[in-house]
């Protein structure tokens, strides 16, 4: 009798816990977008499993069919947690997809032998359009790109500077780095700027993200690449566009690693050289080398005469950039508008310094890239055209 009324208590427990409703608390956001996959990642309050649906963007409703389900594994199983990052591979160059997120929640695991399943929560395509994306196109000769950076959780200068980015005929974003003043918790990320970006474009254009000094700071920093997959990794990765290809540098912390605000964790002489031994590679391959355009985007100006970051980033990478003669670097760290001719310490290439308080729109042609500097009233404050 006894053993009875514990399975009916314990039956009650689970029944009740798998009727609680679960969330989608952040995303979701893509990631990793190029010519044939794109990956999608978002945040839940409870363990679930995630998958993502696809389907064309045609005039058939979205349930017109079933709909092909990809879920997210970890080897050989699907995986349970509450970051979920599915890619979806096979996709066509240039091609519009509408897509859903979907978790259910899982109860219990009972130790791997039996899964108990509560609620699913998903995005909305009944009340709403489904969320839509693009993947990239190395055919384009025209796209232009828009780049913010250093906003340290100030969500109202993130929405001042991006309010209207779906009007602005971008195929996708640039976050360069210090988008938070550290990682101490997970929820300085999401809560600092996640879930403004994605509810203001992330969700539907992609997002690329440069590591800048401040996102390493915080334990819970080492859960950076759960965030932001990159096809390397590592927080430092390609990706072509167009007639451009984009080389993502980490420029690291900006003092050294034995400096008394890193505790005794500083490694990053170590990690920049090895990054740099990344780079050589890279700019030998044959996606770069007959690419139009080369631009390198950096949190830090590899400046000598600033601190020991920006230094060593010119130390280790610039030879290589001025040997593979790149057109044009984006960077950001000083919190003001600063152009830079080439030419200027050891850089044999221009750079542009993009103020926390100002976005970047960088438009490609054939021929040309085309700098325009706007504060944030939507103002523009400095033109550049570098030809070819």
């Amino acid at each position: 009798m006894r053993c009875k009324l514990l399975f009916t208590s314990l039956f009650f427990v689970f029944y009740t816990v798998a009727q609680q409703d679960i969330t989608i608390t952040c995303g979701p956001y893509l990631q990793r977008v190029s010519e044939t996959e794109a990956t999608f990642v978002w945040l839940t309050d409870q363990e679930s499993t995630g998958w993502v649906e696809i389907a064309p963007d045609d005039s058939t409703h979205f349930y017109a069919i079933d709909r092909p389900k990809h879920y997210q594994t970890y080897l050989g199983k699907k995986y349970t947690g509450t970051i979920h990052t599915v890619c979806v591979d096979n996709l066509t160059p240039g091609t519009s997809y509408r897509y859903r997120v979907y978790s259910q929640a899982t109860i219990s695991h009972n130790n791997g032998f039996s899964t108990f399943y509560g609620k699913i929560v998903a995005t909305n395509v009944f009340k709403k359009t489904p969320l839509q994306f693009k993947t990239l196109d190395t055919s384009k000769t025209d796209f232009a790109f828009v780049v913010i950076n250093d906003i340290h959780e100030n969500n109202e200068l993130q929405t001042s500077l991006l309010n209207n980015i779906k009007q602005e005929n971008v195929d996708f974003v640039v976050f360069n780095g210090d988008m938070v003043s550290d990682m101490r918790t997970a929820d300085k990320i999401t809560d600092g700027f996640l879930k403004t970006a994605s509810n203001l474009f992330a969700s539907e254009l992609p997002l690329y993200m440069v590591r800048g000094n401040h996102e390493p700071r915080g334990m819970d920093s080492q859960k950076y690449m759960n965030f932001f997959p990159s096809a390397t990794g590592q927080p430092y990765y390609t990706f072509q566009h167009g007639n451009t290809f984009f080389i993502v540098l980490d420029s690291g912390e900006d003092k050294p690693d034995n400096d008394i605000e890193y505790w005794g964790l500083g490694a990053f002489d170590e990690y920049r050289a090895n990054e740099a031994k990344w780079l050589k590679k890279i700019v030998r391959s044959h996606e770069f080398l007959n690419a139009k355009h080369k631009i390198v985007i950096m949190h830090m100006p590899p400046i000598l005469n600033h601190w020991y970051g920006p230094a060593m980033a010119n130390k280790l990478f610039v030879p290589v950039l001025n040997e593979a003669k790149i057109d044009l670097m984006l960077c950001g760290h000083f919190h003001r508008h600063w152009f830079i001719e080439k030419n200027y310490q050891n850089c044999d290439f221009p750079i542009l310094v993009n103020s926390n308080k100002n976005k970047t729109k960088v438009k490609i042609s054939a021929n040309a890239i085309v700098l325009t500097v706007a504060d944030e009233q939507g103002k523009p404050i400095f033109e550049k055209k570098l030809g070819f």
